[in-house]
């Protein structure tokens, strides 16, 4: 089956967010980790630390759900990331997630 992520990335002092979708969240961490695009937001603002991932089976259903959590308050983003992850690790720190 395939999935498609929606995931948040944060900066070392978890002061910047970034949520994003994709079809790999392996990939696509390490690919914010290598900073392989220089002048992306991710890059510019250090945001390389996998903090929480959500997956879904359907692209639209995870477009839709990377909408949502654009619009919600930083304070209901920070709940979110503590219900998975109360410490704010890397959650892709040993190359694997998923």
């Amino acid at each position: 089956m395939k999935f498609y992520w929606v995931y948040m990335m944060a900066n070392a002092h978890n002061t910047v967010l970034y949520i994003g979708v994709t079809n790999n969240i392996e990939r696509r961490a390490r690919e914010h980790k290598s900073r392989m695009h220089p002048q992306s937001f991710t890059a510019r603002y250090n945001v390389n630390k996998l903090v929480w991932h959500e997956a879904h089976t359907s692209i639209l259903a995870a477009i839709a759900r990377e909408k949502q959590l654009k619009d919600w308050k930083r304070s209901w983003k920070e709940d979110l990331v503590a219900q998975m992850n109360p410490e704010w690790k890397d959650l892709a720190a040993d190359g694997r997630v998923g």
